[in-house]
């Protein structure tokens, strides 16, 4: 009767210790976006209880969306700024499209001013 009781307890300790690892695993993502100020910190907590529903198919993608950002330069598109040769094409495209339609260079001229 003893290893019954024993038998049981240990089945409610192993569901138990199974449903608090499977919640603690789908909030990683959300404390590394949180540990990085990630601009979609809600956006991933949300999705990471999502995942619990599609049982952590979307886990991985979560993961790599909350690794992706990094505060010091973002997601790394940065476009052209720092880059004099992305920069000198940029120009040469604006003045042939100011060229071809003027009320098209009036805006490229003011990107340029900001």
């Amino acid at each position: 009767m003893f290893l019954n009781y024993l038998a049981l307890a240990l089945m409610i300790f192993g569901a138990l210790v199974t449903f608090y690892l499977i919640i603690a695993i789908h909030d990683i993502p959300y404390e590394i976006a949180k540990k990085r100020n990630h601009p979609h910190l809600d956006a991933i907590h949300v999705a990471g209880w999502v995942s619990l529903l599609t049982l952590h198919v979307i886990w991985p993608f979560l993961w790599i969306w909350a690794t992706l950002y990094r505060p010091d330069r973002g997601y790394g598109f940065g476009g052209a700024d720092g880059n004099p040769q992305l920069e000198a094409r940029l120009a040469a495209i604006e003045q042939r499209l100011s060229a071809m339609d003027p009320d098209k260079g009036a805006v490229a001229q003011s990107r340029k001013e900001t």
